[in-house]
């Protein structure tokens, strides 16, 4: 005995489709944002690295002569 007609039962039946679907459809998502977040991140710090490789080898910052130039004038 059916209690809906069969039209009536087509989309009570694409939702609760979706609802089963809705944990791990999230679930991909969270991990891809995860997995694009993890990759920015690391070309961060790939960059940082490569400017703290390139000031550590151009020598001492003058700024703090320079600094200290102003301030006595």
């Amino acid at each position: 005995m059916h209690l809906l007609p069969r039209r009536a039962a087509r989309p009570v039946g694409r939702a609760v489709d979706a609802v089963r679907r809705w944990p791990v459809e999230s679930q991909q998502r969270s991990r891809r944002n995860a997995m694009i977040a993890s990759t920015a991140l690391a070309q961060r710090r790939a960059e940082l690295n490569d400017v703290e490789d390139f000031l550590a080898a151009a020598g001492p910052s003058p700024a703090p002569e320079v600094a200290a130039q102003a301030a006595h004038g």
